[in-house]
């Protein structure tokens, strides 16, 4: 603690404290954050990595169906029955809802106990993860020893935080509204909203990760030497494309869930023996087709995922071309390796999730295996960060200038 008096944030001159480019043609250096930064940074690492347990548990409580088992939503939460009167009420509550009376009608207490205490565990991990956060922030706050210019996207995130709870019950409250489901329907919760939920973690994920970047990574970029500023200039926009395309089928992948698609033509790489499923296109839907078609969300799922291991092919050929291994700085080259392992191991573990019947252990991997590929995404692009400031290499700046003196000539 004396140290933490001896050096206060508001003492540190930079946030990241950058030594920016020089003329030297050299890899100028940067200065490792001061340890109050570092703590900051482990502190925002470690909540992104409870988020992401998070995500995890949120995909086997959907999986295992215990999701609609508690039918009330109070900002406290729920407490755990703890006796048999506590257990009989809360089963009573869930037997007036469409889960029971559709697909559950034979479900006996015992069975009930352990999807209520999976969604129970969901809902307090939600707002564990708000006091895990929101007190540290505070007490940062209130010492005035939050790292310049992280105040605005700490408090966003802690809002954005709080609103994921209220998406949460939402979301879960379509899947009780007895109107919502025709006769014979199996009850389920909206795939919008289920898409809006976990694109909600998705986006809190990123804010987390990045802000831990910055902290404890600094700017990567900033810190090249002149002769690597080309190779990754060259390598961004195949970084950009890879990342649109990745996120794009991750969202994809949530209304697969939505729709209980997986476990729908479980044959690879057919569809039921068939290039192109029957039923992709109902002329009632319309544009909904991509949504609520289960034909369609599947078609898509899988033709975007053949676009991300394409995108990946694309990326390290750019990668090759601007010089590969020797000529991009370590950070880049390493993102681009993580991002094609993961995202060859998510395809994989796709295909096997798929054919094995959506099994929960494989569905819940699956899930996991998203937002890791996500997390390799992050690290790749924030090796960009701060080379849009570097000067150009020396041979394309004297090509530049030639390019000049011909125009103006």
């Amino acid at each position: 603690m004396r140290f933490l008096r001896a050096r206060p944030f508001l003492s540190i001159p930079r946030p990241l404290s950058l030594r920016v480019f020089s003329s030297s043609p050299t890899a100028s250096s940067f200065a490792a954050p001061a340890l109050p930064h570092r703590a900051v940074g482990l502190w925002l690492a470690g909540t992104a990595g409870l988020v992401y347990a998070m995500v995890v548990l949120g995909g086997v409580t959907r999986l295992t169906r215990s999701g609609l088992s508690i039918v009330e939503w109070k900002l406290a939460g729920e407490p755990l029955p703890l006796d048999a009167a506590a257990w009989e009420a809360a089963f009573a509550k869930y037997r007036a809802f469409p889960e029971y009376q559709r697909v559950n009608s034979r479900m006996s207490l015992e069975e009930f106990k352990p999807i209520y205490v999976m969604e129970w565990a969901h809902r307090m991990w939600g707002r564990g993860l708000g006091v895990v956060f929101g007190v540290p922030l505070l007490a940062l706050a209130a010492a005035r020893r939050v790292p310049p210019g992280l105040g605005a996207r700490l408090g966003g995130m802690l809002a954005l935080g709080g609103a994921q709870g209220l998406v949460g019950w939402w979301m879960v409250k379509s899947g009780l509204e007895h109107e919502r489901f025709k006769a014979h329907e199996v009850p389920r919760v909206s795939p919008y909203r289920l898409a809006a939920h976990l694109t909600g973690a998705f986006t809190l994920y990123s804010l987390l990760v990045w802000s831990a970047l910055d902290v404890l990574r600094g700017a990567p970029g900033a810190a090249l030497a002149p002769g690597a500023a080309a190779a990754t200039r060259a390598l961004r926009p195949w970084a950009l494309g890879t990342a649109g395309v990745v996120g794009v089928t991750a969202l994809s992948g949530a209304f697969v869930a939505g729709n209980d698609a997986g476990r729908a033509f479980n044959d690879w790489p057919l569809f039921a023996g068939r290039a192109v499923p029957e039923g992709v296109w109902d002329p009632a839907l319309g544009a909904r087709n991509l949504f609520e078609n289960t034909a369609t969300v599947q078609f898509d799922h899988r033709a975007l995922a053949y676009a991300s291991v394409g995108a990946v092919g694309a990326l390290h050929a750019a990668a090759a071309r601007a010089g590969g291994r020797a000529a991009l700085p370590p950070p880049l080259w390493r993102g681009a390796v993580l991002v094609a392992g993961a995202v060859a191991a998510q395809a994989t573990l796709g295909v096997a999730t798929l054919v094995m019947y959506v099994p929960v252990a494989l569905g819940a991997a699956h899930q996991a295996g998203a937002l890791g590929v996500w997390t390799a995404v992050l690290y790749l692009l924030h090796g960009f960060k701060g080379a849009a400031r570097l000067p150009p290499a020396p041979a394309a700046a004297a090509a530049a200038a030639g390019a000049a003196v011909l125009v103006v000539g």
